[in-house]
């Protein structure tokens, strides 16, 4: 499963998310009635979301976990009350009226998710320097974690982080000692308040985005995908895993890393092995040549990173509002890989999955085309 780590202020704020299994991250205020870059991020995250991914808390160094999100109705994130998605700086006194789930909240808690212990919080935190030290190859992510809410982990870091957490927490773990508190009772208050209304999905954000029949923000394009790549589509398919702004590069200082738009993997129907993987570039405007250069170093990074060479395991797709001429043909021209499968016999192939993506904003919708 994926995992979150959520950054914590204060150990006392820890021990209320626990005991309470919600979590809600303080956004800050939109500026002239626009979502910013980062709220519309904070979006993609949650969109990102699903029933059974490991949450874990960072606060002052120290890692603690190990909790596990919980559908409670139909879904474990939500909007925390109506209309919490429009970019409009509502008063706290207005709070109340606003429907709100978390009770001790306020209109800077836009979005809540809902989970539980797994098997428990142990209030044994892990270094960050114990936890990177204890399996070096299988951390990306964790190493880039930097004035961000949260991030997101695969599969193979979630697993690597509960490793660490269960192994310096075995005691702990056979006697469920030193372990935080967790009631249920707070999901079973906001279980009688969600209405429709407390749904997280893109339509408002798009809204605020729209410019005539383009996006105004990438991001906000990002969310979309985050939300829509989890369901059947004609266009780019179902995928298990969605992440965005993944680290596509060898570690150096955070604001110089390459981050892919969108990344993802999709199991083998049935198994828990990985089948193909995602990149998704995405262009608010037309594409320019220099994106075909770009996707293909993200598609360079992912086959060596993730797929030991194996160009076939990789789609790339680029996403615009239009395609000129000559990054059609650039595509068609650069878009090519040759590599070798097997050893006995070896298999000679060409890898040319790039696909070009045009997308139209109209009638408060989003469509892609494959062109």
């Amino acid at each position: 499963m994926a995992g979150y780590i959520m950054t914590i202020d204060s150990l006392e704020s820890l021990d209320k998310c626990i005991k309470s299994g919600t979590y809600s991250t303080v956004l800050g205020k939109p500026r002239n009635g626009n979502w910013g870059v980062h709220h519309e991020g904070t979006f993609a995250d949650y969109l990102s979301m699903e029933e059974g991914n490991h949450i874990y808390f960072f606060f002052k160094r120290k890692i603690y976990g190990i909790g596990e999100l919980v559908n409670i109705g139909d879904d474990c994130k939500y909007l925390n009350y109506f209309k919490a998605d429009i970019p409009k700086n509502y008063s706290d006194d207005d709070y109340s009226k606003l429907s709100p789930l978390l009770e001790e909240g306020n209109t800077a808690n836009r979005c809540l998710c809902l989970f539980k212990p797994s098997p428990y919080f142990f209030k044994k935190g892990i270094d960050m320097d114990d936890v990177l030290a204890s399996n070096p190859q299988k951390f990306k992510m964790l190493r880039a974690m930097w004035k961000v809410s949260f991030i997101k982990i695969d599969d193979e870091e979630d697993s690597a982080l509960m490793d660490i957490i269960l192994k310096r927490n075995e005691e702990e773990l056979y006697e469920q000692k030193d372990i935080y508190e967790f009631s249920n009772s707070h999901h079973l208050k906001i279980e009688h308040k969600i209405k429709q209304d407390h749904r997280l999905n893109t339509y408002n954000i798009l809204l605020n985005a729209k410019d005539e029949n383009k996006i105004k923000h990438e991001m906000a394009i990002e969310a979309h995908l985050c939300e829509m790549l989890k369901t059947d589509n004609e266009v780019f398919g179902k995928w298990d895993y969605i992440s965005h702004q993944v680290i596509a590069s060898p570690f150096k200082p955070i604001d110089y890393m390459d981050k892919m738009d969108i990344f993802g993997y999709r199991y083998i129907k049935g198994y828990n092995t990985i089948s193909k993987y995602l990149i998704i570039e995405i262009k608010k405007d037309a594409a320019s040549v220099e994106v075909i250069d770009q996707v293909m170093k993200y598609v360079d990074w992912v086959t060596q990173e993730y797929a030991f060479g194996d160009y076939s395991m990789v789609e790339a797709y680029i996403v615009a509002s239009d395609f000129p001429e000559e990054v059609i043909e650039k595509n068609k021209k650069d878009s090519i890989r040759y590599f070798t499968k097997g050893n006995r016999p070896t298999e000679s192939c060409e890898w040319s999955d790039c696909t070009l993506v045009s997308y139209n904003y109209e009638n408060d919708e989003i469509e892609f085309n494959k062109e």
